[in-house]
């Protein structure tokens, strides 16, 4: 079973690069973030069309989350983070698909720190570490995948100073990561490439995909119950080469 965490950086406009990625990848499972769509203007029958079933979340301008399943149609289970019912932003989703809770994460990022946005990241964090623990509590097999917008250790990102003050690499926020972790999960990259530079994420701007100036941003995390399964993980970082691409490409696991 492969499952598959993918920032696509607004699906109708990169509809095109997905459903090239989903005819020649072929996962079973696919977690998208930034949609930067409506619930009405998520591009359905396109998917259905392509093979897969799926539920979403939308927002209009940024955000918004959906989870595909190959050949199968998702059972929505939570479509928002508990903890904050003023919270309208489409950033997490959750489906079973095939006996396994998949979810679609998608961390606020926390610009400009320190601050009110720095501060909404923390608590997003702490809700998501909380609503976490459920899943480890009764020993259910869960994916937590999702764009998290952090690069939890120095080996996350290429080496360079630039980034220094962002978000993406505070130690509250790489503190945060760990905390999460440290209740069970399995942070599936890192556990088969444990000293690997592997990233997911180049940001457009001042020619980082060329020169490989990339960050580990998106994150497959495996409970207890299904860790065991993990038999491959890696990036299809090709995806991110393409004419019109996401400035992201598509994480992924496969379970035995």
């Amino acid at each position: 079973m492969k499952i598959a965490t993918f920032n696509i950086n607004n699906i109708n406009r990169r509809l095109p690069n997905l459903l090239a990625w989903l005819r020649a990848a072929k996962p079973d499972v696919v977690a998208l973030q930034e949609l930067k769509a409506s619930d009405g203007e998520f591009p359905a029958a396109a998917i259905e069309k392509a093979g897969y079933g799926a539920v979403w979340h939308g927002q209009r301008t940024w955000n918004g989350v959906a989870i595909l399943a190959r050949k199968a149609e998702p059972i929505l289970t939570r479509d928002r983070l508990p903890g904050r019912p003023g919270d309208h932003e489409a950033r997490y989703i959750e489906a079973a698909v095939r006996g396994i809770i998949v979810t679609s994460i998608y961390l606020p990022n926390g610009n400009p720190q320190p601050g009110p946005k720095f501060d909404a990241k923390l608590d997003w964090f702490a809700r998501l570490k909380r609503h976490a623990k459920t899943f480890i509590k009764q020993d259910l097999p869960v994916v937590l995948a999702g764009d998290y917008n952090v690069a939890p250790t120095e080996i996350d990102i290429y080496p360079t100073r630039s980034w220094d003050k962002d978000a993406l690499i505070q130690p509250k926020s790489r503190a945060a990561y760990a905390s999460l972790v440290e209740q069970g999960w399995c942070d599936a990259i890192r556990a088969l490439h444990p000293d690997k530079r592997i990233y997911t994420f180049w940001d457009y701007k001042r020619n980082r995909w060329p020169r490989d100036a990339g960050l580990r941003l998106d994150h497959l995390l495996l409970s207890p119950a299904i860790a065991p399964r993990l038999a491959k993980a890696g990036v299809d970082r090709h995806v991110r080469g393409e004419d019109g691409a996401s400035d992201h490409a598509p994480a992924w696991v496969v379970l035995r």
